[in-house]
This record gives structure tokens, C-alpha cells and sequence, in this order.
């Protein structure tokens, strides 16, 4: 299964939007959000993507409480099996514990794909470009035999989306 990833999406509508249809055109079927939403915007956007979604608040995401029930949102860490994967969802890493087959956040802004103690740990990084040059985001292919991880970026002003790929067995 593919599963889209992004996170800290923040006020930037325009660049979410990119993204969302960046991870469809490579065949995301199912979208998961770390976190930092900032608008319900962003919300509609996932919600209008046309695929299933889920959603973490993030620590600048208060205000969207009241779209709780109109939306898949949900509170961190929050944990849920996708294609037969254990999934921990949360915005801050704080609850960095190997307890769960992939761990999914946000926050720092920051890309990070690691594998370690039979767990994989993905930050999909800022989609917002809020404290880089590019806006970030990941695929995530699970098979029985392994993770594939894809990270894409894409300089501000451009329309392209470089990658990166990464690849682990699963134990």
C-alpha cells in the first residue's frame, strides 16, 4: 500500500495543495498528516482529495477543535493498523518508544527516514517551507517483505519534485 505523508503544512494553502496532488499523482492511497494543520483549508483539501485520510493535531492546532467531527482528527500518539502495519501518529516526538512497527511525527521540520530496534521511524518534513528553500513530503510503500520510503522536495518557484529513495526489510 502507498501511503502519503505530510506534516507542518501551517498557514500555506497554495503549497499543501501541491503536495496532496503530488502524492496522488504517485499513487498515494491514503494520506496521513502530522500534525501543525493550522487551517481548516488544509482540512478540506485532504478531506476533497478523494482518498482516506488521517490527521494529528499538532501544537498550533488548537483552534481547529471545533472541526473535530467534520474531519478525521485525532490526538497524539495515537495509534491505528493500516494494511496490516502498527502505526504510531503524533506531531510532537516526544513519545519516541519503538511501540509500533512505523512511527510517524512532525514538528521539527525536518525530514528523517531511520530504521532502528525492528522499527521505522519517518518525519516527512515541512510541507509549508517555512524554514528551508523547498516544501517536503514522503511515500510510504508497505509489502509484506518491506517499508519503501520515497522523500520528495521541491524548490520554492519550481514545479518539480526531486527524490530520494530508502528502502528496509521488515522484521
Amino acid at each position: 500500500m502507498k501511503i502519503g505523508l505530510l506534516s507542518d503544512t501551517h498557514t500555506k494553502k497554495g503549497r499543501s495543495q501541491k503536495v496532496i496532488d503530488h502524492l496522488i499523482a504517485q499513487g498515494a492511497e491514503f494520506l496521513i498528516h502530522a500534525g501543525d494543520i493550522v487551517r481548516p483549508e488544509i482540512l478540506d483539501q485532504l478531506k476533497n482529495s478523494g482518498l482516506r485520510y488521517i490527521a494529528v493535531y499538532g501544537n498550533n492546532d488548537a483552534k481547529l477543535i471545533e472541526y473535530h467531527t467534520q474531519y478525521n482528527l485525532v490526538q497524539e500518539p495515537y495509534y491505528f493498523k493500516l494494511d496490516g502495519v502498527n502505526f504510531k501518529l503524533m506531531h510532537l516526538p516526544f513519545y519516541m518508544n519503538a511501540d509500533a512497527e512505523v512511527i510517524i511525527f512532525g514538528h521539527t521540520h525536518i525530514f528523517e527516514c531511520d530504521f532502528k530496534n525492528r522499527t521505522l521511524f519517518l518525519n516527512p518534513g515541512e510541507a509549508c517551507a517555512r524554514d528551508k528553500e523547498f516544501s517536503s513530503c514522503a511515500m510510504l510503500e508497505t509489502t509484506a517483505k518491506t517499508f519503501q520510503v520515497t522523500h520528495y522536495s521541491r524548490p520554492i518557484g519550481s514545479d518539480d519534485f526531486e527524490e530520494r529513495h530508502y528502502s528496509f526489510e521488515r522484521p
